[in-house]
């Protein structure tokens, strides 16, 4: 008999624990590779300055740049909506937190480039600019103005610059134990990746690290740029982005795909390489699946195209930027780079336009679901409830929403979101993501 009195069943306990007991594996393996959303913030982009540039003034002054480009080639909502195609209502609102977001908190991801961006330079130079970078890396974080999160990118494993890339890596990581310990938003990034192995060499770097300075295991996370063809499709013909991130034990937070780089390689010419090349579209839909579930986030390219120049030049790259992260966007990818700072009002315009132009539907859709409400055109399970607590959560992180909008729409509190978003909470990431 079953449990209920009365229901017939078949099945003895010894089948079930036999069943339990052949798939014991398999659920301990799902558990390490697949343990859900990390529950932290996630930047709308990551900002890339060249090491011998950056400097502690940098991201109040992209913030200021960004804020003069908006002040002299949209000052007024109804410019940003002529530019960018916004309804009326929407724009008012997009421009106002725009250009509070430009005062408050410009740059949320800030990268201090060793590799591309920097280049070849003399070994003395190279070590005195990652010192210079700890120091300033460290003094933003104690004084309140560093972005939320801030760190480098180190030269890859590749044989001709890996010396290089760890030397550098060691000044950063070892100037800011100096300094006071690894602050909370750190972030390294680990560009040009073709094999697994390169990927555990970092994970030992980062082991091997820990260790000598009695840090937690786990604590230094990275990020992996997927900038090469064989980052998407290995020389024996697998999928291999599934084993990059096996091979960081962990420590992977983010896939960042190389617009230019990856593009170059498929033979992509200069005049088209773009997010939105066919070639980009199918990286980072492996990129997608293969992060699926793991808690490791992904990141879309950059456009080269600058907003500089005249007024009709600004707002023909404007347009082009804010269809870029607009689609994006759509394609759940909620991260980006930018290269300049005139990039940051139309990113967060996107952002914002995106986030806010859904507010009600979404809050809406959720409150049914939450208070079991039944009928209407949709009919949404428990895995669209997750995407549409994510979705209003990453709008609350980077203010294209107000908790208190989200709560008289839905009657939940963060709290309850984050528990229908299925978040395992703050910090239960590597390298603090």
């Amino acid at each position: 008999m079953g449990r209920e009195q009365g229901i017939a069943t078949t099945f003895t306990s010894a089948v079930g624990e036999r069943v339990a007991a052949s798939l014991a594996r398999v659920d301990a393996e799902l558990a390490r590779r697949y343990p859900g959303d990390p529950g932290s913030r996630q930047p709308v982009h990551t900002v890339y300055v060249p090491a011998d540039v950056f400097d502690a003034t940098t991201v109040r002054s992209w913030g200021d740049r960004a804020l003069a480009a908006l002040d002299e080639h949209a000052p007024g909502a109804g410019e940003l909506a002529r530019v960018l195609g916004l309804p009326g209502e929407l724009a008012e609102q997009v421009h106002a937190r725009v250009r509070a977001k430009l005062g408050r908190e410009p740059v949320e991801d800030l990268r201090i480039d060793f590799e591309d961006g920097y280049g070849p330079r003399p070994d003395a130079e190279e070590d005195a600019a990652a010192a210079r970078a700890a120091k300033l890396v460290a003094a933003a974080f104690e004084d309140g103005t560093a972005a939320p999160y801030m760190g480098i990118r180190l030269k890859c494993m590749e044989a001709a610059v890996r010396e290089r890339g760890i030397r550098t890596l060691d000044i950063f990581l070892t100037g800011l134990m100096a300094a006071g310990g690894l602050p909370d938003g750190l972030v390294l990034t680990l560009p040009k990746v073709t094999y697994p192995e390169q990927v555990a060499a970092m994970a030992h770097l980062a082991g091997e690290f820990e260790k000598a300075r009695g840090l937690d295991a786990g604590r230094i996370g990275f990020e992996i740029q997927i900038e090469t063809t064989q980052a998407i499709l290995g020389a024996d013909g697998r999928a291999t982005v599934a084993r990059l991130i096996d091979a960081a034990g962990g420590r992977a937070t983010s896939l960042h795909y190389g617009t230019f780089d990856y593009s170059a390689s498929c033979g992509i010419g200069a005049a088209h390489q773009s997010p939105d090349h066919p070639v980009a579209d199918h990286a980072k839909a492996v990129m997608q699946v293969a992060a699926a579930g793991t808690g490791v986030r992904l990141s879309d390219g950059s456009t080269n195209v600058l907003p500089v120049g005249d007024t009709a030049q600004v707002h023909a790259a404007w347009r082009l930027h804010h269809r870029l992260v607009r689609r994006a966007l759509t394609r759940g990818y909620h991260q980006g780079w930018d290269m300049h700072p005139a990039h940051l009002p139309t990113r967060y315009a996107a952002v914002y336009a995106f986030h806010r132009e859904g507010l009600e539907r979404d809050a809406a859709r959720l409150a049914a679901y939450t208070a079991g409400i039944a009928g209407g055109a949709v009919l949404d399970e428990p895995a669209t409830a997750r995407a549409l607590s994510g979705s209003l959560l990453r709008g609350l992180d980077c203010g294209a929403v107000d908790a208190d909008e989200v709560a008289a729409l839905t009657g939940l509190g963060r709290g309850e979101l984050e528990a229908l978003a299925g978040r395992r909470g703050p910090g239960s990431v590597a390298g603090g993501r």
